[in-house]
């Protein structure tokens, strides 16, 4: 066991704040077996903590937010770790402070901005178009990763496929109904319920959602969380939903248009020739990623002159994992488990959903500085997958 291990979570790494408050609980973070990258945690506590603003401690000279709060009956811990090593248990101390600077979220019917370090982060738009979005997309390097094409237009950028709206969740072909286009006889994902939690480590956004043809008629329903943190490295966007076939059988039709997707921005695509790539947890990269199953893909280019990514994590758990995907070297990047004909698998992928069945799907976005090898983004799946345990017992 490694006590008082040093990592630094979030922005705080280097020396600690001044605090002479004393610790309130022992923090020991489970070792996994491998080094871990990037890891967000969020426990459910048994232990009496009361809610604010805490310090990890995990050394004289190392230290970093933490934030407990409370969500309906339940208290949680909330922090995000730079790195776990690979053997050896890590141990702090959660210390309160005053400190509060961080993720902050402020939420209203239109659009709800979420910031870190009083720096843009991005907004949620519920009703962008047909569907809920996230634009911009704002990175660590303070500029967006992703197109602002149709919202906005910005000289040199693509304006093809209009429907590719920053940062999305539809289908293509679901009961034969077109979710992804912006055609004429297109279906509409409308938000029916909308939560949030703001705290300096964590903002969650949970909405509930109605996809509905273009007669208005229901067609399904969704429930879906997103969760943002924070490092002074990546911008992380977690991205949970379950699908619903709470009116009848639900049909998801094999069409490659779909499924989870951002696009982005124009300097980065593999096309505009200016050093972008796609690479994929399976080696592949580019165009011969396209259609083919894997963990991750990560989408690496320059914006201002500055390499960056945006990666995206299929969880385990989702359906059909690996997922294939829908990348493109134009810029189109989508998570699809639905498009194996036109992928040339050679057999159909279409599922349907029995009524009161339903299916669910986990993504993490990580937008980061360098390339995929720097930004280490295989460790970073490692933690998303298999996050480690994390235990707290009050002093």
């Amino acid at each position: 066991m490694n006590k008082f291990l040093p990592f630094c979570l979030l922005a705080l790494c280097g020396s600690a704040p001044a605090d002479d408050a004393k610790p309130v609980a022992q923090v020991t973070i489970k070792s996994t077996g491998k080094a871990l990258g990037v890891t967000p945690i969020l426990v459910p506590l048994q232990a009496k903590i009361a809610p604010g603003n805490y310090l990890l401690k995990s050394g004289a000279d190392t230290a970093a937010r933490a934030s407990v709060f409370t969500e309906g009956e339940t208290t949680y811990l909330s922090a995000v770790l730079n790195s776990i090593p690979q053997s050896g248990d890590t141990i702090a101390q959660l210390v309160p402070t005053s400190t509060s600077d961080g993720i902050n979220l402020s939420a209203s019917k239109k659009a709800s901005t979420i910031t870190f370090d009083g720096k843009p982060f991005t907004t949620y738009l519920p009703d962008n178009g047909p569907k809920p979005t996230l634009f911009p997309l704002i990175g660590p390097t303070g500029k967006p990763f992703t197109r602002a094409y149709p919202m906005q237009d910005i000289e040199g950028e693509k304006r093809d496929h209009p429907h590719h709206r920053s940062f999305w969740f539809t289908h293509g072909k679901v009961n034969g109904i077109d979710f992804w286009s912006e055609l004429k006889g297109h279906g509409s994902i409308v938000e029916t319920s909308f939560k949030s939690v703001s705290t300096p480590t964590l903002a969650t956004i949970a909405t509930t959602d109605d996809w509905l043809g273009p007669d208005g008629k229901l067609v399904l329903k969704d429930e879906r969380t997103t969760r943002f943190t924070a490092t002074a490295d990546e911008r992380i966007v977690d991205f949970d939903i379950t699908l619903k076939a709470t009116d009848g059988p639900v049909v998801f039709g094999d069409t490659k248009e779909g499924m989870f997707g951002v696009r982005v921005a124009t300097s980065m695509d593999v096309l505009s020739k200016k050093g972008g790539k796609i690479t994929t947890s399976e080696g592949l990269t580019d165009d011969k990623a396209w259609g083919k199953p894997a963990g991750w893909v990560d989408y690496t280019g320059p914006v201002d002159n500055e390499t960056v990514g945006i990666a995206i994590l299929n969880h385990p758990s989702s359906f059909r994992y690996p997922t294939t995907w829908h990348v493109r070297t134009y810029g189109l990047f989508a998570a699809n488990p639905f498009g194996w004909h036109d992928f040339g698998l050679g057999k159909s992928a279409e599922h349907t959903v029995p009524a009161g069945g339903s299916i669910k799907f986990g993504y993490r976005v990580i937008l980061h500085k360098g390339d995929t090898a720097s930004a280490n983004i295989a460790a970073q799946f490692e933690s998303y997958a298999n996050p480690p345990k994390v235990e707290v017992k009050a002093e």
